[in-house]
């Protein structure tokens, strides 16, 4: 394989645009290849602007190029699984966006052809990028001990589009754009689990392992969807998980862990900012404390760094895997289940669309 991973984008929407095409001509690593989109006027838009060398109107004929490495699925949540079984059978490697799907069943199904394939799926959970959860993390695996507590949060903001106006690129939309059968936002419960909980519950399992089941609440006042949940980690860690869409202040997302010989704080910003988390990490051998700079905060383009470097080295992913993508849904549809049931629901326990 040549020295850069030629990478093809499928979808040129808002997440294409605010981080992958950026991220793919900035990679140390890897190359825009190529990039698809059934919107005529939006592709040619993205290929003046970004120069991929192909630019494809079909996604079959993208993925039949042999020059073609991999795929970033930058599409909605529901052509996800679809569009990343299309890329394995093709013989390429998927980066997908985030939630790996909508339901367990087709999750299952993927993950089944990632082991036939023989190829690497790495999920968009990007935070595992972060330079401060990267130190937490491995403050913990190392240094730490056992944890015995996980509190985590991810409150969007009520002033979040302002933010975020002000920091993206303008973003170029177009009424060709292929969209899902049904408005993802016409249930918002549903739309809000899946955007923001699954980076909650990814961010929960990159420190304290794999979650065996939840009990959790659910409100909707006053214009608020908050779940509160109390997470069994199959390691005995106690957690608790909070999701809030929209707070009345700033963004805020964060956790704290208290182990057994020392303790994390986090605070996480709103990822277009590309700020590394704030991050206090305590040591108690010898009563010290540090934060890690982590200068560079450009968690897109480090996730598809580390996603070219596994596949050109032929090494292990750093990122997400087609089990932390599984979990996560498996997750999302217990937090959902309790919450509606009024019990606690393990995961092994779960089926169906979130």
């Amino acid at each position: 394989m040549a020295e850069k991973l030629n990478v093809g984008v499928l979808g040129c929407g808002p997440i294409a645009q605010a981080g992958h095409f950026e991220s793919c001509t900035k990679a140390s690593n890897a190359r825009l290849y190529a990039i698809c989109d059934v919107a005529d006027d939006l592709r040619e838009r993205m290929a003046a602007m970004h120069a991929p060398e192909k630019s494809y109107a079909s996604y079959d004929e993208m993925l039949a190029d042999p020059k073609l490495d991999a795929v970033i699925i930058a599409t909605s949540d529901a052509f996800h699984v679809p569009a990343s079984l299309k890329a394995l059978a093709a013989g390429k490697h998927v980066l997908c966006e985030k939630p790996l799907g909508i339901g367990l069943e087709e999750v299952l199904e993927l993950e089944a052809a990632v082991k036939r394939s023989g190829k690497r799926l790495q999920v968009g959970h990007m935070k595992r990028y972060d330079a401060g959860l990267q130190e937490a993390h491995r403050f913990i695996k190392e240094e730490m001990g056992e944890i015995v507590a996980l509190k985590a949060w991810y409150c969007d903001s009520t002033h979040r589009y302002p933010m975020t106006d002000a920091t993206q690129p303008l973003i170029i939309k177009s009424a060709l754009a292929l969209k899902p059968k049904t408005d993802p936002k016409a249930d918002l419960t549903r739309y809000y689990m899946l955007a923001h909980g699954c980076h909650l519950v990814d961010t929960a399992r990159y420190f304290a392992g794999d979650i065996v089941a939840v009990t959790a609440r659910l409100s909707r006042d006053k214009g608020m969807h908050c779940w509160f949940a109390d997470v069994e980690f199959a390691s005995g860690t106690l957690g608790h998980l909070d999701l809030t869409v929209a707070v009345r202040m700033d963004w805020h997302e964060g956790f704290q862990i208290y182990g057994q010989h020392g303790s994390v704080i986090g605070k996480t910003y709103n990822p277009w900012y590309y700020k590394t988390s704030d991050v206090d990490i305590f040591r108690e051998r010898d009563g010290m404390s540090y934060r890690p700079l982590g200068a560079d905060g450009h968690f897109y383009r480090r996730q598809l760094e580390g996603f070219a470097a596994a596949i050109l080295s032929n090494g292990p992913l750093t990122g997400a895997g087609i089990e932390d993508g599984v979990a996560s849904v498996r997750a999302m549809l217990a937090v959902a289940r309790s919450a509606a049931e009024g019990r606690r629901v393990r995961l092994d326990d779960v089926s169906g669309l979130i």
